[in-house]
Order: structure tokens, then sequence, then C-alpha cells
């Protein structure tokens, strides 16, 4: 593979875009700092496929990234590589208003073809190509230049693995039939929406405080007003006011500034501050949060009980069973709060449509319905069908699973009468 030298250029950079241009895919990985600002500062990006790789530096002066942003977010013929890419897709919205697209990201892939729920790259390199990664770099300044050859070296290395590692995965995909699972996730992470810091959606972040209109109304003007000031000065959230503050504040307000020195998170200095004259005028034109506007009350269906808590720790194994059997991530195919909500009668879920509902609903759809039953052979977890165990013809759905590295407790799963068949 070629690696060429670090790209400070404007026409270096459009040539090697030229040429990626022609690529089936090129594989992205930025670096950034962010601990003192609400934006990343991207540092260095770098970029590849099977034959060239480079590393760009964004800070060098007089440098037009239009050549590389364009083939980012215009080229629809290029697929883009990124793992575990949410944040260098954040960086790239934050350039253009756009999110690169087609997209795929090996790190939600790993998750179709093995049990891994967030692999990162350093095991996804060791796992596919035998390679130690030299992590030493990983956390120095970026920002600080010159930078030197180790930092460059590590960092192209995370495109050139990957450009050898994404053809194997899209192989196992292919083999598997599972690459339509990730369509999905895919569009999820190339979703605008997921990026944009709107002022007026900032109470959205916010974990709400119940739904009395008043206090979201003061949360949301709160949230907004958190957001203009952190964006104005770029500096995190946080560094304003945290969240469960501003939670605390929304459902209790004070009702004059010199108040504020007693809420707790904020300091003494916040009763005559400017920032704390800010706050009160902002809570002061808080209205109450809209009908259209309120958030929809959670989907729950029957109090689920001790049977219900039940069925739930049922369908949880039922999920491991599967998950293993086919080797894919639990939680592609299900999040606990499904199968919770399933467990209490609810229908309405993702895990009951598409190829979700064939791999995995089903079955678990029949387990509460008393359909499916779990047996025990010679330490052997089967899963067996009712009516099948009745005509005297009961087979096993899958291969039998040796459940060695954690034991099941009779008592965990199963009612007391089986607990004790179990045991003896």
């Amino acid at each position: 593979m070629n690696i060429h030298p670090l790209i400070t250029k404007t026409a270096d950079l459009a040539a090697l875009c030229d040429r990626l241009a022609k690529s089936d895919f090129v594989c992205v990985d930025t670096e950034f700092m962010r601990e003192n600002t609400f934006y990343p500062l991207l540092c260095l990006i770098q970029i590849g496929n099977e034959e060239e790789a480079a590393a760009i530096d964004p800070l060098a002066p007089g440098l037009d990234m239009t050549p590389l942003l364009d083939l980012m977010c215009e080229n629809e013929d290029v697929l883009k590589i990124f793992h575990a890419g949410g944040q260098d897709v954040e960086i790239i919205f934050n350039l253009t208003g756009k999110t690169p697209h087609p997209i795929f990201d090996t790190q939600i892939a790993m998750m179709a073809i093995s049990q891994s729920e967030q692999i990162g790259y350093a095991n996804l390199v060791e796992s596919w190509l035998g390679k130690v990664i030299d992590k030493g770099a990983r956390f120095t300044d970026w920002s600080r230049r010159p930078l030197t050859d180790r930092q460059i070296e590590y960092a192209i290395g995370d495109v050139t693995y990957l450009a050898t590692i994404f053809p194997k995965i899209l192989k196992k995909l292919i083999k598997t039939g599972r690459g339509a699972w990730l369509n999905a996730e895919m569009e999820k992470l190339a979703d605008p929406a997921n990026y944009a810091n709107e002022i007026d959606e900032a109470w959205h972040r916010l974990r709400a405080p119940g739904r009395n209109a008043a206090v979201l109304g003061r949360l949301k003007a709160l949230a907004g007003w958190r957001e203009s000031e952190a964006q104005s000065k770029d500096i995190p959230r946080g560094r304003i006011i945290r969240d469960e503050t501003l939670s605390d504040i929304a459902s209790h307000p004070p009702k004059v500034q010199a108040d504020l020195a007693k809420v707790r998170g904020l300091s003494p200095a916040w009763r005559e501050n400017d920032i704390g004259r800010r706050l009160m005028r902002v809570l002061e034109a808080a209205e109450p949060l809209p009908d259209d506007e309120m958030p929809d009350k959670p989907k729950r269906g029957a109090p689920l009980g001790k049977e219900g808590a039940l069925v739930a720790d049922l369908l949880k194994l039922l999920l491991k069973i599967r998950a293993r059997e086919i080797d894919v991530a639990s939680r592609l195919l299900a999040r606990s709060e499904e199968l919770e909500g399933l467990a209490a009668g609810l229908r309405d879920l993702p895990m009951l449509e598409g190829w979700r509902f064939e791999t995995f609903g089903k079955d678990a759809l029949e387990l509460v319905e008393g359909k499916l039953a779990f047996a025990v052979e010679r330490g052997r977890l089967k899963m067996t069908h009712i009516d099948d165990v009745a005509n005297g013809s009961a087979s096993v759905h899958g291969e039998a699973l040796v459940v060695e590295d954690e034991p099941l407790e009779a008592d965990e799963y199963l009612p007391e009468a089986d607990a004790a068949d179990l045991e003896a």
C-alpha cells in the first residue's frame, strides 16, 4: 500500500480525492480534541483504500477541505467505511451540514456476524489480522504542531487495517445473508438529525422530570439557554451548568437570583453575576410546554409482578441462547426493555417485525404464549415446542447449547416445582 506524506496543500488533497473517487470504498477516521470545547476540534483526517492511504492536516494554513468534503457528502458512488464512526460523522456534519453517505460502520457490522456488542478497533484488528496495535500515541495532543512521525503512523494505521478488514467482513455478511439486517442501522448512523444541535430540541437530551407542563416548559427554556451559552462560548455544556442541576432548577425554580447560591451545583457567585441574571430572565419568561410538545406516555403493558418478571428473565435467557446459537450480538436482535414490554403484554415492538421476528421474535412470542419451553438434557439446554412434545415428536429448535461459562441458577429462571426437578 502506498502511504503518502502528511497532506497540507490543497492541490495534493484534490489529487488524492480524485483518485479515491474512483474507488468502490474509502476508509475514514479522524483525530480530534473536545475536552474543553463544545464543538470537537478536528486535528487530523485519515483516508484510504486498498491501494493508498494518507493523513490530512485540517489545521494547515490555507488548506481547502472542499475536495474531501465533497467526496464524503456528495459522491454517492463511493461507500464510506468507519469504525464506531458516530463522532467522525458528527465532525463532518459540523463542517458541512451534511453526513457522509452511503456509510458502513464495521463496529455495527460485527454485531451481525459475532456476539460483539461494541468491539473496539484494536480488538477488531487483532481478531481479523492477528496484529497488536501500539496504543501509545492514542492520547497525545493532536492539536499540537508539528505532528511526530509516530503520531502520523499510528493515525494512518486506523484506515490501512480497516481497508484490509472491511472486504473480509463484507464477505462474511454475504455468506451469512445478514447484510440486509444492517441497512436500518447504517441509515440511522447517517441521519443528520442525530447531529444537529438545535436550540429548541436541546431539552430532549435531558431526562424529563415527570410530565408537568410547567416544569417541562422551564426545562425546555433552560436547556435552550444553556445550549446557546455553550455554543457561543464554544465550551462543553457541563461547564455552563450540569444536567442534574438544570433539572433541579426546572423542578424547583428559585424566586430571586440570590436563591441561586442555595442550588446544589452552583457557586455562590451566581447570586450576583451576569450569567445568573440571564438564567433568571429565562426562568421568568418560560411558559408551560404546549400539549403538542408533551412527551408521549411510556408504552407499558400490565405491571410485571413476580410472574411477569420471571417471564422477562426467561425471554432474556432465550435471547442469550439465540445470540450464541447464531453468533450475533444480542442487542441487534432485541433490547432489554423490549423483552420486558413483551412480558407485560405489548406487541408493537421492533423485535416482532421483519427479520428480527423471523430470527428471534417469533420464538419469544411463542415462549410468552406458552408454546415454547426449555429442557435440560445431559447438561445441555434445549428449546422445544409444546405441540411437538404433546405429539411425542419433540424437536429441538436449532442446535443444543452447552451453558458452561455461566451456569444457570435453577431458581432464577424456573418456577419452584421445576427448580426442584432440575436439582433432582
